[in-house]
């Protein structure tokens, strides 16, 4: 009897381990370099928050932001970014029994300097933000997963108060709504939320609306936006200002609820808020700060939505760009870029504390890190 449930425990086990191996970690970098592994794939065993290396690509440059097509099957990068007159999104196909990534195929962003690429939920279409010369792409995807020619790209020249980093629109990533009907681009150069209805049924799906964009505080500097998984919610990450603001959400409307500071009282001026994310039960939300603070702001979120900051974790390095939740909530793993090293952090469900975990991955100037399991 011993020998059986000895047996029926170590089958459960291995069963068990080799579910939650398939999760995995996307990282890409300002490598600067065809030679370098641009973008790197590790497993994460979601038990202990390991990090195995799987495969990587090499000859492309600056893969500065990665998204994953809701099959798992592709990946699409902005690729050429910070590269004068230049800017391209790549797709590449990864296939995780064979242990490889593949260069499918790349086409011009519609602008300089891709900062961010987002995926429609049926996998036909994903759009781009282009930060420099502030405008937005809409790309087909054909069915092996490469990326058509461009469909619609509307550019935008008004800028805000700021004197040096607003003379112009500079349109920093373009997010969704819950039900993939619109899209929101957060213009950091305009100080405005811009929106458009999305319809995937046609070759140009970008629609304009009534009120194309939602105006936020003068020389905030919106960057990041992410809902609620209630979808009552969104909140948008304010680079300059060092805030966040709180909206409510109904088709497609944002009205401001609350603002609130990512940032101690006693910080009054440097301010680089990067990213945002809330964890999947909806409870709390976590905010990254560069410059001199190199931390996640931790707040907690109440049934209205609203924030309440209850903490602050190192990222353990320097220049948080992006962080990334996995799917169960369990983990969060951080990148920093001057300092090329990627954390992984345990989340605490109760508290929504993070505690650090496994062993620190090194890969130089990396940027972005994508969490998928597939």
């Amino acid at each position: 009897m011993k020998l059986k449930t000895n047996l029926f425990a170590i089958i459960f086990l291995a069963t068990f381990n080799l579910f939650a191996q398939n999760t995995y970690v996307f990282l890409g970098s300002y490598n600067r370099d065809k030679s370098a592994e641009a973008i790197q794939i590790y497993q994460l065993d979601t038990i202990n928050g390991k990090l195995s290396k799987i495969t990587s690509a090499k000859n492309i440059i600056n893969p500065s932001y990665l998204t994953v097509s809701p099959n798992g099957k592709y990946v699409y990068a902005c690729t050429d970014t910070k590269t004068p007159n230049a800017g391209s999104i790549s797709s590449f196909e990864f296939n995780p029994e064979n242990k490889s990534l593949t260069f499918l195929n790349s086409q011009r962003s519609g602008g300089e300097n891709p900062v961010y690429v987002t995926v429609h939920k049926s996998g036909k279409w994903i759009a781009n933000a282009n930060y420099t010369e502030g405008s937005v792409s809409v790309f087909p995807i054909l069915e092996n997963g490469k990326i058509d020619s461009i469909a619609q790209n509307f550019q935008y020249m008004d800028g805000s108060t700021h004197k040096e980093r607003q003379t112009r629109s500079h349109v920093h990533s373009a997010v969704f709504s819950p039900q993939f009907d619109y899209l929101f681009l957060p213009d950091l150069g305009a100080d405005k939320i811009r929106c458009y209805a999305f319809d995937e049924n046609q070759k140009k799906p970008l629609i304009e609306t009534k009120n194309p964009f939602t105006k936020t505080d003068l020389e905030a500097g919106p960057r990041h936006f992410t809902f609620h998984p209630n979808q009552k919610f969104g909140y948008c990450i304010e680079e300059m200002a060092g805030q966040i603001s709180v909206y409510h959400y109904e088709n497609r409307v944002l009205n401001k609820i609350q603002r609130i500071a990512t940032h101690p009282d006693k910080i009054k001026e440097g301010f680089e808020s990067s990213d945002i994310h809330i964890s999947p039960d909806g409870k709390f939300l976590y905010a990254t700060n560069r410059g001199k603070e190199n931390n996640i702001a931790i707040f907690s979120i109440d049934e209205n939505g609203l924030l309440k900051n209850i903490g602050y974790q190192s990222t353990l390095g320097k220049h948080p760009r992006v962080f990334a939740i996995d799917e169960s909530g369990k983990f969060l793993i951080a990148s920093n870029v001057n300092t090329g090293n990627v954390v992984v952090f345990k989340r605490n469900p109760k508290t929504g504390l993070l505690k650090k975990v496994g062993k620190e991955i090194k890969m130089e100037s990396v940027s972005c890190v994508q969490i998928r399991k597939i």
